[in-house]
């Protein structure tokens, strides 16, 4: 496609040699010096920019591997292709103790952008809105989880009388969010399509929605979708840095944006988990 070598010669500075299109979003395109770049294209406004921004926010705090960012213009990214590899028990400790660190380097505050990122950014193909607040529950509350429910109302995923159970979730956050944590630094949109077990022997993670919040909250994306070596992952990261007590009791609160999101998006039968994670953070 001509475009897409256009955007990709004026982001690398060389021409190219071969396309192989992945999807009808991506694609990989060789150079003429024989590097690989991946190339994405975005028809949602601002979502390239988002995506640059969280890459080299991430990037900046030397911990967990990411794609370095050649460029972005409205609708395109251009980013270093990582080279699979296959999941280990040994890269899973390594990655949680990047992971640890990759939070611990912290955001101005909840809900934060990246710098240089959006306002409005997104969480894959859904909306999502970074307005920064300096206390975790009522931002989560109002920032992430009631926005959703209330489009999954809309819609009819979530029907009208069961809105309750996650409305008195959000009411009792205060309480069931544990002890208070500074603002970490989020990948965001942690699932285990987004973690590369790369041909390095490494753990190189792709398409975050970064942003300012609990360190908790990727670690209950990573168990939601599931993740190779997740008891290994974890391991590494209490290591760097121990969790607080009680934070599997937690975990549902936190898989209710990402459940929400799915209602939305793919309809009722993640409603049904986002009304049961309510019920047992509740119940608890």
């Amino acid at each position: 496609m001509a475009a897409r070598a256009e955007v990709v010669a004026r982001h690398t500075g060389r021409a190219v040699r071969n396309e192989r299109p992945l999807s009808g979003a991506l694609a990989e395109v060789t150079l003429d010096d024989g590097r690989v770049v991946v190339v994405k294209r975005s028809d949602a406004p601002g979502a390239a920019r988002a995506e640059a921004a969280g890459l080299r926010w991430l990037a900046a705090a030397g911990s967990v591997r990411v794609p370095a960012v050649h460029g972005h213009e409205e609708g395109w990214l251009v980013i270093d292709r990582v080279p699979r590899g296959r999941p280990g028990p040994e890269a899973a400790v390594r990655f949680g103790r990047d992971l640890a660190a990759l939070h611990a380097a912290g955001a101005p505050a909840f809900g934060a952008p990246p710098p240089d990122g959006p306002v409005d950014a997104f969480i894959g193909l859904a909306p999502m809105r970074n307005e920064p607040a300096a206390d975790w529950p009522h931002w989560y509350a109002e920032q992430r989880v009631l926005p959703y429910l209330r489009r999954a109302v809309d819609q009819g995923s979530v029907r009208a009388g069961e809105a309750v159970v996650v409305e008195r979730v959000c009411e009792r956050l205060p309480e069931l969010s544990g002890p208070a944590e500074p603002p970490a630094r989020l990948h965001g949109d942690l699932w285990s399509g987004n973690v590369l077990w790369a041909a390095d022997g490494q753990v190189w993670l792709i398409d975050p929605a970064a942003h300012g919040g609990h360190r908790e909250t990727d670690l209950a994306m990573l168990r939601l979708f599931g993740c190779p070596h997740l008891e290994q992952v974890l391991e590494g990261y209490q290591e760097q840095a121990p969790l607080t007590g009680g934070w599997v009791e937690r975990v549902g609160v936190h898989q209710l944006f990402p459940l929400l999101v799915h209602a939305v998006l793919f309809g009722r039968g993640y409603a049904e988990q986002a009304l049961a994670v309510a019920r047992t953070a509740l119940a608890g």
